[in-house]
């Protein structure tokens, strides 16, 4: 959520950094708004004022032998009128909140300008785009030929954009999985296992509610959604409390199924396991002292990067601009593992800065024994989405028979199978 003091006293710094989103927030509606506020809320103190001065006069007059009754009829009209405005008083807050609540997070400084995703900046890459000397084939075509991914089964059993994987595809995802957050634990994090649906709460407080409500799996009659992402679960671990600053920073990693519609997304990469509406994924999660995060959000990209490197996929990593950020993010890395069939770079992970966005929203603060309760920052990132990598897998190590190599880092977790053959 937006803090309220930064709009009242830096409104044209916020609104010009809001500017690189490229959209138009409405946000000159704040004046009016937070002033009608303040004026009502002023009216009511100046009111509660003159009862306070009023009910001094109560024993004097009493004491005195006098009647107050003219005094205790101005404070009943008073407590009137105060009454009278309380549904004015909730009308506006109402209203506030619900402007708060729909303004996305401040690009820092650092992103880059631009409307979408031609603008992002490429900060650096690992590896070379895997050159083959026979014609290679898509992921999604060598996982049928070698029965190992089963889109047809997962369409009979669910409906369309669902994976049924089998075989040594089922496995190379459970390595992947045991790979990954192995990597995390000896790299710091915490590992969770954390509930796969949350409440409405939950969701509010991470900025996906209410945006982003069509993209979720909804349970009927009841308040209870399918989590997009562990980053849901993990971050309200700490919603509504005091962390003590000598804990920070706070590292988690989380390996849950995701569950998205994907509503804004149709006939854009709906072969495979690239965009479908469950997968699996690890996720890395941190709180930390606004002085830190932003050196945290280097070393969490650089923790995601090391799978990757681990698994010897060639990668970019982009500086989101601003017009292609999450609606929760002040500032996001993207890394996009090359992907053959694509003949071209797909997102596997984007790892972000929420800065006190979230924590504003889930009530996470930090306190370090002298100074008063302050926000703790958020960051999150893929680490990383296991479906994608397993694609990736399957495209850049495939062989001129077919088969597919193992990467040697996964063949520990395969019991030692070195190649995937039908």
């Amino acid at each position: 959520m937006q803090d309220i003091r930064a709009l009242r006293e830096n409104f044209d710094t916020v609104k010009a950094a809001l500017a690189k989103r490229g959209k138009d927030f409405n946000l000159d509606q704040f004046g009016a708004i937070d002033k009608r506020r303040r004026e009502l809320l002023q009216k009511i103190e100046e009111m509660k004022a003159r009862q306070n001065a009023a009910s001094k006069k109560i024993p004097a007059l009493k004491q005195a032998g006098q009647d107050a009754a003219l005094i205790m009829a101005e404070m009943k009209e008073l407590a009137d009128e105060i009454k009278a405005l309380e549904p004015d008083v909730k009308a506006i807050d109402d209203k506030l909140e619900e402007f708060l609540i729909n303004i996305p997070n401040t690009p820092h400084s650092s992103v880059p300008e631009g409307a979408d995703d031609t603008a992002n900046v490429v900060v650096r890459s690992f590896g070379d785009p895997t050159k083959f000397d026979f014609a290679p084939k898509a992921h999604w075509d060598l996982g049928e030929e070698l029965k190992i991914i089963e889109p047809a089964t997962a369409s009979k059993i669910t409906g369309a954009r669902f994976m049924l994987s089998r075989g040594a595809g089922a496995r190379l995802e459970r390595a992947l999985i045991n790979f990954m957050l192995d990597r995390h634990t000896a790299n710091g994090y915490e590992e969770i296992l954390p509930p796969f649906i949350a409440h409405k709460r939950s969701m509010f407080g991470v900025g996906q509610l209410p945006k982003f409500e069509e993209d979720m799996f909804h349970l009927t009659d009841t308040d209870y959604y399918l989590i997009p992402t562990a980053e849901v679960p993990v971050t309200n671990i700490h919603r509504e409390e005091i962390i003590d600053a000598a804990r920070l920073p706070l590292k988690y990693c989380a390996y849950s199924p995701c569950f998205r519609k994907e509503a804004g997304s149709a006939g854009r990469d709906t072969r495979g396991l690239i965009r479908v509406h469950q997968f699996n994924k690890v996720e890395i999660v941190k709180f930390v002292h606004p002085d830190k995060s932003y050196e945290e959000l280097e070393s969490l990209t650089a923790d995601a990067e090391d799978v990757l490197q681990k698994l010897g996929l060639p990668y970019r990593v982009s500086a989101l601009c601003g017009g292609d950020m999450g609606f929760s993010s002040a500032k996001t890395y993207d890394i996009e593992v090359w992907m053959p069939s694509y003949d071209r770079y797909v997102e596997i992970s984007s790892c972000s800065n929420f800065e006190a966005f979230q924590a504003r929203r889930a009530g996470i603060r930090f306190k370090d024994g002298t100074d008063k309760p302050a926000f703790a920052h958020t960051l999150n990132g893929s680490g990383v989405a296991v479906g994608r990598a397993a694609a990736a897998i399957m495209e850049n190590y495939q062989q001129a028979d077919g088969s597919i190599k193992v990467p040697e880092v996964l063949v520990p977790y395969m019991g030692g199978l070195t190649e995937i053959r039908a």
